[in-house]
């Protein structure tokens, strides 16, 4: 692997399925999708069947926490041991392009593994690598489990640059008739196609790198976000899979403390990614909405929040349907904040006349935090999609959140000056546009 320490990354050696292998079975979604729905995995397995596939390979989250965990666990170890000795894979060394269709829209990005290091996921963090939203910390200690003692990685995290001037990646789309192609294929579920090609020319990466360092020059970051002092640069935030990368990094400091003589270059120091440009134009910003299952008897979260005196005045009014209430969430006109709100007996908004954040999801989340400690409901889960929403918050002792989605523009600058935003702010993209896990690397 080929280092470049000034911007935290390095040129990995990834593995992809040997050219025997129907790819369309072989890539699978990332394992944080669909949770609250297991009937989508059940028509993975299906459609996979016995064939070699990242199923194998990973742990939907959706089985997180049911009987039969350990055992999982052991299957994928197994899995992945069998395919290493039995050759399903073959190597290829060097930074991936990729481009994802979903529909009419092409999202680029460049697999590179990025150095863990330079990453930090608390709140105060001024690393080189940040987290967008704030990390839940007891959701890190299931996937160690998963990922300890793993003999590869297969990613679904995506982080995020800010390139205006497409300097990175906008090369790389131009010279892809030069590129080796590696895969190119139909994704399974109705989600798009998937094509990768290697950065087999030393100048074009050399291009990529010097392009990312000037996004890390210290006097550019700060004329780019008009600052009037110093501020440590933040060069990659963290898109998709953030407890992911927040795992890898729990992984490495141990690995660090047990063998402080091996580490410099051990494979555990970094983790495999894909950068995404946030002004791509294929890449759109979605809301992450809230359901919370199991509403205790007697308990009214509506009722309870509009009564409240804090955060001030919120106001419930009834809608006639779906598409209405999607309408006065995504408006977002004057200066309360308003969110939508599903039940069995249907729809309406909470519109928060006094909001005590910059975001509506910063003002809502510490009351649904609070309804669910006190027992209001049994377990709450973010979703993509109005729709899965829709279905999942009109079940009887459900209830629905619709939220507004930010600005991506907003998103670099927030980071710098606020800090970290609350916990499943956005989303990049819906359900079926999340990365599909192609390629693993050797971490042990």
């Amino acid at each position: 692997m080929r280092f470049y320490d000034r911007i935290a990354l390095g040129v990995p050696t990834v593995l992809l399925p040997a050219e025997n292998i129907d790819l369309t079975r072989w890539a699978v979604i990332a394992c944080d999708q669909f949770t609250s729905e297991p009937e989508y995995w059940e028509s993975v397995r299906g459609l996979v069947g016995n064939a070699p596939s990242t199923l194998n390979l990973i742990f939907p989250e959706t089985f997180l926490g049911k009987p039969g965990e350990e055992e999982r666990i052991a299957y994928i170890r197994a899995a992945m041991k069998d395919y290493l000795s039995r050759g399903v894979f073959r190597p290829a060394e060097g930074f991936v392009y990729v481009e994802r269709r979903v529909g009419e829209r092409t999202r680029r990005g460049l697999l590179a593994a990025i150095d863990l290091e330079a990453y930090d996921y608390t709140p105060s963090s001024t690393s080189l690598v940040r987290a967008t939203e704030g990390t839940i910390l007891d959701r890190i200690p299931p996937r160690v489990k998963i990922r300890e003692g793993s003999p590869l990685e297969l990613p679904h995290i995506m982080v995020l640059i800010d390139d205006p001037e497409d300097t990175v990646i906008g090369p790389l789309a131009k010279s892809r008739g030069s590129l080796e192609r590696l895969y190119d294929f139909e994704l399974m579920m109705d989600s798009g196609r998937l094509a990768g090609y290697r950065v087999g020319d030393r100048a074009l990466e050399e291009a990529a790198v010097k392009a990312l360092e000037k996004l890390a020059d210290p006097g550019s970051f700060r004329l780019r976000y008009g600052l009037s002092s110093e501020r440590p640069v933040l060069l990659f935030a963290m898109g998709d899979g953030n407890h992911s990368l927040a795992t890898a990094k729990s992984i490495w400091e141990k690995a660090k403390k047990e063998a402080a003589d091996r580490v410099p270059n051990a494979p555990l120091r970094r983790a495999l990614v894909e950068l995404v440009n946030l002004h791509d134009p294929a890449l759109v910003f979605e809301p992450i909405h809230r359901v919370i299952f199991g509403i205790a008897a007697g308990r009214d979260p509506v009722k309870e929040w509009t009564l409240s005196a804090s955060p001030g005045p919120v106001v419930f009014s009834r809608l006639s349907s779906l598409e209405e209430m999607r309408k006065r969430v995504d408006a977002r006109s004057g200066g309360s904040q308003k969110i939508g709100f599903i039940r069995e007996e249907g729809f309406g908004i909470l519109e928060f006349k006094d909001p005590s954040a910059q975001l509506a999801v910063g003002t809502f989340q510490p009351l649904l935090d609070r309804f669910l400690r006190e027992g209001g409901a049994r377990e709450v889960d973010y979703v993509h999609g109005a729709e899965t929403l829709a279905s999942l918050g009109s079940r009887p002792g459900n209830a629905g959140f619709y939220l507004p989605a930010m600005a991506k523009q907003d998103l670099f600058r927030t980071i710098i000056l606020d800090g970290v935003l609350p916990r499943k702010t956005f989303s990049m993209g819906e359900a079926r546009e999340k990365r599909f896990y192609m390629e693993a690397r050797r971490i042990q």
